[in-house]
């Protein structure tokens, strides 16, 4: 039977109900890997971070790393999770082509954490408190490099390339239980999730969470059922989606596709899907696999890890403050508007415009710069904004335009430097030569210039035509480079005129 590729988001909404799940996978920033002593790093040679253990060679023996236990702790805490007084790792029996062991150590009847729940922010300030079911630890899987499609995918790929280098790092899987209530803000509210998440394990400072990394990584479940209806639908699980918006888009694509099947009379596979950015779609993945299925039993080389209270509450003391209570907090101290603390929470900088701010600029210059020319280099660049200049430098950067060392122009320039890697701000400038001419001397001499240009100015500023002073102005500001302050050549500019 043909059906419609997608349904009205609207329509669907008045027709089936949404029900969500989210599966979030934080790679934690420990210094070797959960298992064995092989660096946990980013960005290095292919299969050059490896231990024995990691490609599962025979007679090696997996160590549990205790830094991982820590921050796994502090994160079910965090989630408002308890911490279970003993949990188990497992043996997770599936084909990872890029887990050299052939199975992957994780948690199952026993995770480290449990029933928890976690607070999130819309966009309008409501607040939606998500159930957690788990927090689990495992290791993670190491890295395929498809060859030859035109995808880079495996479906067309000639062969595929492994790097080991990722096998082992340390994750926590965040598993929620499922989320009824959604409605139209089902897409909105996945993507905050997902936001709150990553401002959570920053906040503890217990891994990058750069999503274009893999470092945080999203599966979205998605079931709709028939208006009414108690029993839940079949679930789709869309895999590693890397980014916030990604996440938004993919949650409300399924409930649109799964609507249009079910509408036409059509039945949901459970399965896996693949989010595709570049045509906003999923695809078919594998049929997607039961707890049972994976054939999990009791990790036989680990002992259980039994976490003594008083680490308990050493770590439950040291918690930061949860993300939706900072916001409020910061939105407060900052005077921002709804608007304007919104673009800087939606675009991921909150940290940012608070370090900024911490070294000395105001709210609203933090918030200028990391909304305005810094997030739009990064989305030219396809970098995250974070990655671009440290906010110590955005706030020196705007210590000098207080300054009057650069005008806003000339800032911009000097910013482009920086991030070019050229020094600090006034590095840049002195390298550059950026500084505004502040000689009144320079400054009046090329006034005098422009002015023996365009000898008829002078008689319309005496007749009460001030704004014929912009002409000189632009003169001058061309004369010298962009680097005067275009107020103070006002200024003199008026005084020559009154002068004659």
């Amino acid at each position: 039977m043909a059906t419609p590729d997608l349904m009205d988001f609207e329509t669907a909404l008045e027709l089936f109900e949404p029900v969500l799940g989210f599966e979030v996978h934080v790679e934690l920033n420990t210094k070797t890997k959960m298992f064995s002593a092989a660096p946990n790093s980013f960005g290095r040679e292919p299969n050059t971070d490896l231990a024995p253990v990691d490609l599962g060679l025979p007679g090696s023996m997996p160590v549990v790393n205790e830094q991982a236990i820590r921050y796994s702790i502090s994160l079910g805490l965090a989630l408002g999770c308890s911490i279970a007084p003993s949990s188990r790792f497992a043996r997770k029996n599936y084909f990872y082509p890029d887990l050299g062991k052939n199975y992957q150590i994780s948690q199952y009847d026993e995770p480290i954490a449990f029933e928890g729940s976690v607070e999130v922010e819309l966009g309008d300030g409501s607040i939606v408190t998500i159930p957690i079911e788990r927090a689990h630890m495992e290791e993670d899987a190491g890295k395929l490099t498809h060859v030859g499609g035109s995808t880079g995918r495996i479906q067309g790929a000639s062969s595929s390339l492994v790097d080991y280098n990722r096998a082992g790092v340390p994750l926590v899987e965040i598993v929620t239980k499922p989320i009824f209530g959604a409605e139209h803000r089902a897409p909105e509210l996945a993507a905050a999730y997902v936001r709150t998440i990553r401002d959570i394990v920053i906040a503890l400072g217990i891994s990058d969470a750069k999503m274009e990394r893999g470092n945080l990584r999203c599966d979205a479940n998605v079931s709709i059922r028939p208006r009414g209806q108690e029993k839940l639908g079949t679930r789709t699980e869309t895999k590693n989606v890397n980014s916030m918006r990604s996440v938004e888009r993919a949650v409300k694509y399924e409930i649109q596709r799964q609507a249009a099947i079910l509408a036409a009379g059509g039945t949901i596979t459970q399965e896996t899907r693949n989010w595709h950015e570049e045509t906003g779609r999923t695809s078919p993945g594998r049929p997607k696999s039961d707890a049972d299925d994976y054939r999990y039993f009791p990790e036989p080389d680990l002992l259980p890890v039994v976490p003594a209270p008083e680490l308990i509450e050493e770590l439950r003391a040291a918690l930061p403050e949860p993300p939706a209570v900072r916001r409020r907090r910061l939105k407060a101290e900052w005077g921002f508007t709804d608007l304007e603390f919104q673009d800087v929470a939606n675009g991921g900088i909150l940290a940012e415009v608070e370090a900024t701010i911490a070294a000395g600029a105001s709210p609203a210059a933090a918030r200028k710069w990391w909304t305005g020319e810094i997030a739009r280099l990064a989305n030219a660049a396809e970098r995250e904004a974070s990655d671009l200049v440290s906010p110590a430098d955005v706030a020196a950067l705007q210590a000098l335009v207080d300054a009057g060392t650069l005008t806003d122009k000339l800032a911009r320039q000097v910013l482009e430097g920086v991030i070019a890697g050229e020094g600090t701000p006034q590095q840049v400038v002195d390298a550059r030569g950026l500084a505004v001419v502040s000689d009144d001397g320079a400054l009046i001499a090329a006034i005098d210039e422009a002015l023996l240009a365009q000898p008829d100015v002078l008689a319309k500023i005496r007749d009460g035509k001030v704004q014929a002073a912009g002409a000189i102005i632009g003169a001058v500001m061309k004369a010298m480079r962009g680097q005067a302050d275009a107020a103070r050549v006002r200024e003199l500019i008026l005084e020559r005129a009154a002068a004659q």
